[in-house]
């Protein structure tokens, strides 16, 4: 039976959060730092085999404590990495790391998620793992509802696509490991400068890239006022529970 490990990506230090003391996964939400949020909602679900969490390399340690602190019952299931440079390459670093272990072959499954989307939900993964396993790869979507707009110059409209083929992306995206990781070594230097994340590596080699029906309340933590967003829709969570 296929290995399916949670990658959670945490390598970023999010300056699109202003003028704040530590990276934005690492910010209170409710009592715990956001990341701790986004691994719960990991550890607790039976199809994952591990989880692995990339954080910045100066972070590591800290990452280590608050999972300890927060979530002491799953210190066999959860292992902190250093992630890379780049989004890829953080997600290549978890590739290695299940390489290493002896762990990595042609059915390997990975599901990367954002650290700061703690809203997803069991559905989610569940479908994502689901899906990865039939496909190959799949991506996390919802229904594009405003217009979306093209500029290729940053000064006027050079098309409007038809909204109806549109979506917004999210995460989790899910990848047969080994298959993302032959891939994207093969990618020349310009297709690298071109990409967005790991399922334009698939769109890049004429992989199908399936999609998963995701949630408005899956949103990322990205600015300030998302952090209101997220204290109102984790409040509407506690009363579900």
């Amino acid at each position: 039976m296929s290995s399916v490990y949670g990658v959670i990506l945490a390598g970023g230090i999010g300056s699109r959060m202003g003028n704040v003391e530590k990276p934005k996964q690492f910010l209170e939400l409710g009592g715990k730092p956001v990341i701790i949020h986004t691994i719960e909602k990991f550890v607790v679900h039976p199809g994952l085999d591990k989880i692995l969490v990339l954080s910045p390399r100066a972070w590591v340690s800290y990452t280590q404590d608050i999972i300890r602190k927060y979530i002491p019952s799953s210190s066999d299931r959860v292992v902190v990495l250093s992630g890379g440079e780049t989004r890829n390459e953080t997600i290549m670093n978890a590739i290695r790391y299940i390489d290493k272990e002896g762990m990595l072959d042609e059915d390997t499954i990975i599901v990367t998620h954002d650290s700061v989307r703690p809203f997803v939900t069991h559905r989610i993964i569940e479908e994502n793992i689901q899906y990865a396993k039939k496909y190959g790869a799949c991506d996390t979507v919802i229904p594009a509802t405003d217009t979306i707009v093209e500029s290729k110059d940053n000064s006027k409209i050079t098309d409007i696509p038809n909204r109806k083929f549109m979506y917004q992306g999210q995460t989790p995206q899910s990848f047969r490991a080994k298959m993302l990781k032959d891939m994207y070594e093969s990618l020349s230097d310009g297709e690298r400068e071109i990409l967005t994340d790991a399922c334009k590596i698939m769109v890049l080699k004429g992989q199908h890239v399936h999609l998963v029906q995701g949630e408005t309340f899956n949103i990322k933590i990205t600015y300030p006022y998302d952090m209101t967003v997220a204290k109102a829709l984790l409040n509407t969570e506690d009363k579900k529970c």
